[in-house]
């Protein structure tokens, strides 16, 4: 294997872990923490992209758009939570077919109103070359922002107050109630930090790919496998799941192409939950133990 070979595997590896983090933190958040099967995730990308799509044609700048994106879903996220998903906490299969159903008024009313497909901004930065082989710059771009977001979700849950709190809450919102912490205000900002990180995934990937109203799926499978894999601690579990699952699907595309990438990749998860029932976080907290 040549040097530009080893480089392509690790960019490829690198482009896999990013997109992982991306889709998967904002339902980590969500999922692992708050106990809500979110089936609103892909929407909440969409929002993102969207979002970014028309304020960078507006005149923003590319980051400035994103932000934008990532704002726009938060504060839906926060919206919904205040007005429907509050209802169903501790309440799982309650929790799915109400966001199940949130998603298909979401999709259908965005086919309705903004149309199937809307093309792309573009990918900015060019290009940069190794050997013979032609790399993308924004993907190394997105690999930063993944790194940075995973670096501002650890800070935000372990070294503030915010932080202290949410974790109280999730673990006992009775004793934490009890104690002065403002449980439905923590509850609705983590469900926002969701949204938002899901609308940031959205808004990132925009410039690399033509927007439609279900373009959340690309996005779902994986960010479910991810999360599921990587276990009930996103701040534990969810960076080596994404990371062990980007080395797997990128080994197996690269060998044997796309399909059999992402089927290695299920494979992998139900490997994975056989033989680690609470995913990798239980066996990080065994361990350290």
């Amino acid at each position: 294997m040549s040097a530009v070979d080893v480089f392509s595997f690790a960019y490829q590896t690198a482009d896999v872990f990013a997109f992982l983090i991306l889709s998967a933190s904002g339902l980590a958040i969500i999922f692992g923490m708050m106990g809500i099967i979110n089936m609103a995730h892909g929407e909440f990308i969409a929002i993102g992209a969207y979002v970014t799509t028309y304020a960078f044609r507006a005149g923003a700048p590319l980051p400035l758009a994103i932000a934008c994106g990532a704002l726009a879903a938060g504060l839906f996220g926060v919206l919904l939570e205040r007005l429907i998903v509050h209802r169903f906490y501790h309440r799982p299969i309650d929790s799915l077919v109400a966001t199940w159903g949130i998603s298909l008024i979401l999709t259908q009313s965005s086919l309705l109103l903004l149309g199937s497909a809307l093309p792309s901004i573009g990918t900015p930065f060019g290009s940069f070359s190794v050997g013979d082989a032609s790399f993308s710059v924004y993907r190394v771009v997105i690999l930063a922002v993944a790194v940075c977001a995973l670096g501002v979700l650890y800070l935000l849950f372990m070294k503030t107050t915010f932080g202290v709190h949410a974790r109280a809450t999730m673990q006992n919102p009775a004793m934490a109630r009890s104690l002065g912490v403002p449980v439905n205000r923590i509850y609705s900002a983590t469900f926002g930090i969701g949204a938002a990180m899901a609308g940031l995934a959205g808004g990132i990937y925009a410039p690399t790919m033509t927007l439609s109203p279900t373009m959340g799926s690309n996005f779902v499978i994986e960010a479910f496998v991810t999360v599921v894999a990587g276990g009930a601690d996103v701040l534990v579990g969810t960076a080596p799941a994404a990371a062990i699952l980007a080395v797997i699907k990128a080994g197996i595309t690269a060998l044997y192409g796309q399909v059999f990438g992402v089927i290695g990749l299920l494979v992998a998860v139900c490997l994975v939950i056989r033989v680690l029932p609470e995913g990798l976080t239980g066996w990080i907290v065994r361990n350290r133990t």
